[in-house]
């Protein structure tokens, strides 16, 4: 990789909307494990 290469980072809204989808898989995981408790209990 020479010096004058470009950074690949991604650009701010692909960085924001990658978070984003990561805070809604953690939400959906927690989400699923409450309602098979809830399940579980009736």
């Amino acid at each position: 990789m020479l010096w004058s290469d470009p950074d690949d980072k991604p650009p701010k809204e692909l960085r924001d909307a990658q978070a984003m989808m990561r805070r809604a898989g953690l939400f959906l995981a927690l989400a699923m494990v409450v309602a098979m408790i809830v399940v579980n209990i009736r």
